[in-house]
């Protein structure tokens, strides 16, 4: 299923390129219709990033806030985060 990430994700370089040559089509330069083309596909991005963020504040399935969907949190069960719970090795003998 494709989502709205997946349709801006297509739509960047289709703006970027197909924005550029169609206005070198139609008569404007290519030094002037290349920065139209990539700030419309800047306008996506920024629409992507800040307007429609890609995360939520609370995920409605764990009540976790803050953490991406799919995505386990930062903690693990036994109180600490996931770097420190890594086990100490030694190196071995210097």
């Amino acid at each position: 299923m494709t989502g709205y990430y997946d349709y801006v994700l297509g739509l960047i370089p289709a703006a970027l390129i197909g924005i550029t040559a169609f206005l070198n089509q139609v008569g404007l330069s290519l030094t002037m219709a290349l920065p139209v083309g990539a700030g419309v596909a800047l306008v996506l991005m920024g629409h992507a990033m800040f307007v429609r963020g890609p995360l939520s504040g609370v995920d409605s399935s764990s009540g976790e806030s803050g953490s991406a969907p799919g995505r386990p949190p930062a903690s693990n069960p036994s109180g600490g985060t996931a770097a420190s719970s890594a086990p100490a090795t030694s190196g071995g003998s210097d």
